[in-house]
């Protein structure tokens, strides 16, 4: 399986994007000859080779044929602000404009889709942002032309190259403020934050934009996982250069292109735990449930002994990143602990599917385990063979035995 790691030690932004897969290897002509089935007219893409303190990557640059372009772009700077009405000089595009745009393409309907979806997530913002609603935001002109090449020749590359997944680095983030259509705003844009929710970060004293909304909404909908880089084969290493020369550190986003056996799926998730020595045993039937219900993907009790030889539970529960701040606030609200233990574990794992099987005492719902096509495992839902197994009154393992055989016929 190839998969791309994009590291962001400079933040992301739309061109840097474009650049780093056109580093990588992507064909500037046939990224063109893509991106004309939009019949967007009135720019021209440039790439060209650009070195920040020392390191060369490729600049990504939308000239703008119908305007003075004149304003210098931090990265791509795409600040999609709300208008309710036109500029003087430029016309400008809602979501519906754009989504029309995209529909009518002669572009792949997988592109399509995944263009959308990443306006989509852009428009929202911004209609949160502007206490509005999508359907009202407006991309002025200048930063629509802009966006619409970024976003749309982002997914056309990553479909180009071949990349099946995407992983992200923790964000950069900038400081200081810019300069926008409604005045002075802070850095990070209240847009770009809103894209971030549910995205690690960290904060850097550079006061630059670094992450602009453009790249925060790509890289956010595309984007499979988070965190450190995962286990592959790096094969080739692309570079997208930003427009700012940073003095702090290079102005690049960095895109690692390799290789891992699609025998197995891989992801990565936080192990949350605490012990616990002074609460009854009644409570952790409840907990469990809403535990659950917070989004752990599991949660399992282990018996220790602790200090002053008091046997205790270690209680320990499995989440994914964007649900681990309610799952620490359900165990420290509803248990005695005074605080978790939170690390990483990366996992391997089968990958999965359910399907139902029609069996002589009814359905039953069977999660399959599987090596690409290949089915190594296939488990009963318990659930469904209880229910069952009360209704018809028959022991639970005739109906595994019924299932067992319908899968085998």
């Amino acid at each position: 399986m190839k998969i791309a790691y994009f590291d962001c030690f400079s933040g992301i932004s739309g061109d840097m994007t474009l650049g780093a897969l056109v580093d990588l290897g992507l064909e500037p002509a046939f990224l063109e000859s893509e991106l004309a089935k939009l019949k967007l007219e009135g720019y021209r893409l440039n790439f060209a080779k650009a070195k920040k303190q020392g390191i060369t990557g490729t600049k990504a640059h939308v000239e703008l044929l119908q305007y003075d372009h004149d304003h210098d772009h931090d990265h791509d700077h795409n600040h999609n602000h709300n208008h309710d009405h036109d500029h003087d000089q430029h016309h400008s595009r809602n979501l519906n404009d754009i989504r029309q745009l995209i529909e009518n393409s002669d572009l792949g309907e997988n592109i399509k889709e995944k263009s959308l979806s990443i306006f989509v997530r852009l428009g929202e913002a911004e209609a949160k942002v502007h206490d509005t609603t999508i359907d009202k935001v407006h991309f002025h002109e200048v930063g629509a032309v802009d966006a619409i090449v970024d976003i749309v020749g982002a997914v056309i590359g990553i479909s180009a190259i071949g990349i099946e997944k995407i992983y992200l680095s923790p964000l950069s983030l900038g400081s200081g403020t810019t300069k926008s259509a409604h005045g002075v705003i802070p850095v990070p844009a209240p847009a770009t934050l809103e894209l971030l929710k549910g995205i690690p970060v960290r904060q850097t004293g550079i006061r630059s934009e670094l992450v602009t909304p453009t790249g925060a909404a790509i890289i956010g909908t595309l984007a499979e996982g988070f965190g450190p880089m995962p286990e592959m084969v790096i094969d080739k290493i692309g570079y997208g250069a930003g427009t700012k020369d940073l003095t702090e550190q290079p102005n690049l986003l960095r895109v690692c292109l390799g290789t891992v056996k699609k025998n197995f799926e891989h992801d990565s998730i936080k192990v949350v735990e605490t012990n616990i020595d002074d609460m009854s045993p009644q409570v952790y039937d409840l907990l469990i449930d809403k535990l659950l219900e917070k989004g752990a993907l599991d949660v399992f009790l282990t018996l220790i002994v602790m200090k002053k030889s008091r046997p205790a539970i270690k209680l320990t529960a499995l989440v994914d990143l964007p649900n681990l701040d309610e799952v620490c606030s359900c165990i420290l609200t509803e248990t005695t602990t005074m605080g978790v233990r939170i690390y990483d574990a990366d996992r391997k794992k089968l990958s999965r599917e359910m399907v139902e099987v029609e069996t002589q005492y009814g359905k039953v719902r069977v999660k399959l385990g599987k090596i690409g096509d290949k089915v190594i495992k296939a488990m009963p839902e318990y659930e469904d063979c209880k229910r069952i197994a009360k209704e018809k009154n028959v022991p639970l393992m005739k109906i595994h035995q019924a299932v067992s055989n319908m899968l085998h016929k």
